[in-house]
């Protein structure tokens, strides 16, 4: 007799009937073009493991969450922030009953439409924009056009609105728990990066006495805000007390770090690379390779999409391809 038994689609999908009243089931999910579904996975099993063999996904391993193409080895880079990010998600997803595969499809997703250089990338491109040009549109845009796997409408919903500035908000809790899983790993590796640069000193953070020490303790006590603040609310939120304490180590890390006179002239270089690799191609459109190029876009467009694309040492290599020996200064 065998050791084994089959767990096919409809026994996982019945599993769900135990989450949380408020938790969304896979067998809500709806997809633009319909398609059969999988004899073992859910909708969003499917979506996850869509995302994670997405090239968008594998680029994200040498894009800069802070410091620009580091050069040590322990720095977070987009790729680890984004595993850092479903961690989190999930953790907060099976404390609170919701749908733990959503929440990890959602955070998987949430930043392959990052530019190189972070937001400072974000910014160069948006002057070629009307409003603002965002990564969570741009990541949304890989998974429909440029890379498009019929991702359900709650996944996409959920990277689109994963930014706190994005309205409307998500439509699921699983999409709030990304929103909140993102600030927490954003926060708590970004210190650790700052400490390990020497830009700032574990002494000078505020908070200390609510979140303890920088790395696994704060993590934990965000987490359990959340947890608490969403059972005493009964929609996710954070306890009051730490979010006002989150929001002042975001504003020392704005001030001291993101934003630190210092790093402006890296901000510069950044912005004419991206800038200059936009207006080449602008001019040479022909040289964008067919298989990042959708010919029905606009050509602002259709630069963009490759430019934006790029990793951050990609981005280097080619635009000193095209300018030197003029470089950059």
């Amino acid at each position: 007799m065998s050791e084994f038994h089959v767990v096919r689609r409809g026994d996982r999908e019945a599993a769900e009937e135990r989450l949380s009243p408020a938790a969304t089931r896979s067998t809500a999910a709806v997809r633009a073009s319909a398609e059969p579904p999988d004899e073992f996975r859910t909708a969003f099993e499917r979506d996850r493991d869509r995302i994670l063999h997405s090239k968008a996904f594998r680029r994200l391993k040498h894009k800069t969450q802070v410091f620009m193409n580091p050069d040590g080895d322990h720095f977070v880079t987009r790729l680890t922030h984004t595993l850092q990010v479903t961690q989190i998600g999930r953790a907060m997803a099976v404390a609170l009953g919701l749908n733990e595969t959503l929440t990890e499809a959602i955070c998987l997703g949430h930043d392959v439409g990052h530019s190189p250089f972070g937001h400072t990338g974000e910014d160069a491109l948006t002057p070629y924009v009307d409003g603002e040009w965002h990564h969570a549109a741009q990541s949304v845009r890989i998974f429909e056009v440029l890379e498009p796997h019929n991702l359900t409408l709650q996944v996409l919903d959920g990277i689109r609105a994963h930014s706190w500035k994005i309205d409307p908000p998500p439509e699921t809790p699983e999409g709030y728990l990304c929103r909140f899983a993102d600030r927490i790993a954003y926060l708590s590796h970004d210190v650790e990066d700052a400490v390990r640069a020497g830009v700032i000193t574990v002494d000078e953070l505020p908070g200390r006495r609510v979140f303890g020490e920088p790395g696994s303790q704060w993590i934990a006590t965000m987490i359990r805000a959340v947890v608490d603040g969403s059972l005493r609310t009964g929609r996710v939120a954070m306890d009051d007390g730490v979010l006002e304490v989150m929001h002042e180590i975001r504003d020392f890390m704005f001030a001291r770090v993101y934003l630190r006179p210092e790093a402006e002239g890296q901000r510069r270089k950044a912005i004419t690379v991206i800038r200059g690799l936009v207006d080449h191609y602008l001019e040479h459109p022909e040289e964008i390779p067919a298989t990042y190029r959708h010919d029905e876009a606009d050509l602002v467009t259709q630069a963009i999409d490759y430019v934006a694309g790029m990793t951050d040492r990609f981005a280097l290599r080619d635009h000193d391809r095209l300018f030197r020996p003029d470089g950059i200064s």
